[in-house]
């Protein structure tokens, strides 16, 4: 790993730096320049003792679960079990545990980075704090992550989780109900509304296979009995096409959303934090639902508060904590045909709800959106800060490709 930093540096190489390779911007390779690969570093390590973890970068989610759930725990991870825990770490971590346990960089005990000068630093709050500050929430802008530690939580083997399913034509409704529920849900329950189109799967009947549905899947970080509980309004809602609630392993949760990527597929995001949904933001997102150009598209409205919201907004590079709701419009494709149009679906929705967007949003969310939404997505104080952190570690910007803070020139 250093000698490849140092090798790039000497001959100023494009620098890509491969993980899970899940980098919707696309900045996991590139043409002409040096990727470094991460994908062979597998080595994890757990304390079921002190309840901690230390893992190689190359990790996926899965891999990662497989470990640390033979002695039920866990920390909140990918909601795509093929994703790398590098970038994900890096970027914030918005997963299934996060509002009782926090996102995944709340969870980051220390790391280890080889920086753009070649040499291998340890970050922790003791050691190196502003580079500890910065990889949680910053992404790679500062050098490669070769290892986390990080703190675990009881979790596991089996939790209360899975999808309901309605039509499509109960989307306003139910997302008038969610915005007056989410706020005051438990920690322990994280939810999402999905306003997608029913895929033809066996476990939702035929004649709804290709029509507009509204999925809410959920995770409860607690005992399945209370589970249920908890999440019983949310089966309330009206007559459901299929209900997929229930106790279940918590690594089949980890993978729910598994057979929504794969490989091949043309794929954009357009997110942003909400203040709320209010009645024309809803109004927008029915609408823009009903008339989705892919049926592989869907607008994902995520629950944020809980112990997201409890962390001081200076103590990471995290961008926005106080939005109740965090939106992503994913706009996809089976192939390269009709792309275009989903793209413009997708920033056309963005568009109509402005109104009801703070403007920032979550970088691993971003797409290749240029400069002034990354300052977006971090704030003016958060950016600045990064900016001397990346004066520090990488001032001639070896490792721009990401969502990137550039140094001072």
């Amino acid at each position: 790993m250093i000698r490849a930093v140092e090798f790039a540096r000497s001959e100023q190489l494009l620098v890509a730096v491969r993980g899970g390779s899940h980098s919707i911007p696309g900045f996991s390779t590139c043409d002409g320049g040096i990727v470094i690969d991460l994908s062979q570093m597998k080595g994890i390590r757990v304390d079921p003792k002190s309840r901690t973890a230390t893992a190689q970068t190359g990790l996926t989610w899965a891999e990662f679960d497989h470990e640390t759930q033979a002695f039920g725990l866990a920390v909140t991870g990918g909601l795509v079990s093929t994703t790398g825990i590098a970038g994900f770490t890096l970027g914030g971590g918005v997963g299934w545990l996060m509002r009782k346990h926090g996102l995944t960089c709340d969870n980051l005990i220390a790391a280890d980075v080889v920086t753009a000068d070649g040499c291998l630093v340890r970050a922790s709050r003791d050691e190196n704090p502003e580079l500890f500050w910065g990889l949680r929430g910053g992404g790679g802008n500062f050098g490669i992550a070769t290892s986390f530690d990080y703190e675990l939580h009881p979790a596991g083997p089996t939790v209360f989780a899975g999808p309901m399913f309605y039509p499509g034509e109960l989307a306003g409704e139910i997302l008038r109900f969610y915005r007056e529920w989410a706020p005051d849900a438990p920690d322990e329950l994280t939810t999402l509304v999905s306003l997608a189109t029913a895929p033809p799967v066996p476990f939702l009947p035929e004649e709804w296979h290709g029509k507009p549905v509204v999925i809410l899947p959920a995770m409860w970080a607690g005992t399945p009995e209370e589970g249920e509980r908890a999440a019983q309004p949310l089966r309330e809602l009206g007559e459901p096409i299929a209900d997929l609630m229930g106790p279940m392993p918590y690594v089949a949760m980890q993978s729910l959303l598994d057979p929504l990527w794969a490989a091949g597929a043309h794929n954009y995001f357009k997110a942003g934090w909400m203040r709320g949904l209010d009645d024309a933001a809803i109004d927008t997102l029915v609408h823009h639902h009903q008339h989705a150009s892919s049926p592989k598209s869907e607008i994902h409205i995520h629950q944020m508060g809980g112990a997201v919201s409890r962390v001081p907004a200076d103590a990471t590079a995290f961008g926005d904590r106080s939005a109740p709701f965090l939106l992503n419009i994913i706009a996809s494709t089976f192939t390269s045909e009709g792309y275009l149009e989903a793209v413009q679906w997708a920033q056309d929705l963005y568009a109509g709800l402005e109104p009801s967007l703070t403007g920032g949003t979550y970088v691993n969310f971003l797409a290749a959106e240029g400069q002034e939404r990354v300052k977006a997505a971090y704030g003016e104080e958060t950016y600045a800060r990064l900016r001397t952190v990346k004066d520090e570690f990488d001032p001639t910007n070896l490792f721009k490709l990401n969502q990137n803070i550039p140094p001072t020139e």
